[in-house]
């Protein structure tokens, strides 16, 4: 349960970070309010995550997943570059969150 908490604790990450590119440096309220609630929520589902995994594996997993997520949000919703480079590094990220997963 830990591993899908901590899953959705990243993808919450997502959330907040995509976010943040609404706000308009925190000058939209509707925006700023769902970019923090995201942020809190966030957090509370890694803290709820840690109770049952390791600190550096759960904090790996979580910037991983929300790294991973948020460039592909940026290519989806703002245009931004699908460069092979790109691509081979957010494969990278991939695979070393599952060498975390498996090492587990």
């Amino acid at each position: 349960m830990s591993w899908i908490i901590l899953f959705f604790a990243g993808l919450f990450e997502v959330g907040w970070a995509v976010g943040l590119k609404y706000t308009d440096g925190f000058t939209r309220p509707l925006p700023t309010v769902l970019t923090v609630s995201a942020m809190v929520i966030s957090l509370g589902l890694l803290g709820l995550a840690m109770k049952q995994l390791p600190l550096g594996t759960a904090y790996a997993i979580w910037t991983g997943v929300g790294a991973v997520g948020t460039v592909i949000a940026g290519i989806i919703l703002f245009g931004e570059s699908m460069s092979a480079m790109r691509l081979i590094s957010v494969g990278l990220i991939v695979c070393g969150l599952l060498g975390l997963k498996l090492s587990h």
